[in-house]
């Protein structure tokens, strides 16, 4: 599998720092060039392989709600997917999803009881470290997990928005809570993973967000910003492409042909 699989762990290189204040101002504005550009992307989309009706959980990113993931999660549906918000309000870490995560836990096991089916989790930035989280606590309920931009290894403080964190959400983020559960989210999940992010994220160290190389995970590097990365269009397809993989029968991403022109052929540093 030729992906940035085989990057060594962020968790190993202490030197990553914050992307460049450059890169963070410009987040807005790229954003919505992103977005923009979703009409002209739509026979692209339109494209992507189709679903088969199983459920998908969306996670929003750090103080965002269920209104920033209402793209993606719009045309998940449109893809033939039972796209589900979260309902947990805005992403504020523990006091969003509790402590250790029950109560997003809770919102999991009600979409799986609710559909009798397991279901995939597509969580952007802080939203993927939780997916990533509950994917360990329930996995008899996850068929797989894609994170957008989750600097799941790696020092917290390698992003531009830690003490904005901190302040939020009340968790500092060297508690020895905080390292525990960073820790165990550099490992990759019990099922089926994928993470996608972009060289170009001006908010976290893209590095921290690469996923550690395991027969079930892969990595899928996309140009763009952090804050578009829910309305990107190559992201919008990749996270199709997976969510359409047969739940006994998982591969990486196939860059082949036309793909090659929006993804990187290997991912490496």
């Amino acid at each position: 599998m030729a992906t940035a699989a085989h990057l060594a762990p962020a968790s190993r290189q202490p030197d990553i720092r914050p992307p460049s204040p450059f890169l963070a101002l410009t987040e807005l504005p790229r954003a919505l060039v992103e977005l923009g550009s979703l009409p002209w992307a739509a026979p692209l989309l339109r494209s992507a392989p189709k679903g088969d009706g199983h459920p998908v959980l969306v996670l929003p990113g750090f103080t965002t709600s269920d209104i920033s993931t209402t793209v993606i999660r719009r045309y998940l549906t449109r893809m033939g997917y039972d796209a589900h918000a979260w309902e947990l309000g805005r992403n504020l870490g523990p006091k969003a999803i509790g402590r250790e995560g029950e109560k997003l836990v809770e919102r999991l096991r009600a979409v799986h009881d609710l559909t009798g089916k397991k279901v995939s989790l597509v969580g952007w930035s802080l939203g993927g470290i939780m997916a990533r989280m509950v994917s360990r606590q329930a996995p008899d309920a996850v068929r797989q997990v894609i994170s957008l931009g989750s600097p799941f290894t790696g020092s917290p403080r390698a992003t531009n928005v830690w003490r904005a964190y901190e302040l939020l959400t009340g968790q500092r983020v060297d508690d020895a809570h905080t390292r525990e559960q960073l820790r165990e989210s550099a490992t990759p999940p019990p099922v089926p993973s994928t993470a996608i992010w972009s060289r170009e994220d001006g908010i976290v160290a893209w590095q921290n967000c690469v996923e550690p190389f395991s027969t079930n995970s892969d990595n899928i590097e996309v140009h763009g910003s952090h804050c578009g990365l829910g309305v990107n269009p190559a992201v919008l397809y990749a996270v199709a492409d997976r969510l359409a993989q047969p739940e006994d029968d998982w591969k990486p991403f196939n860059r082949a042909g036309m793909r090659a022109l929006f993804y990187p052929s290997a991912g490496h540093a």
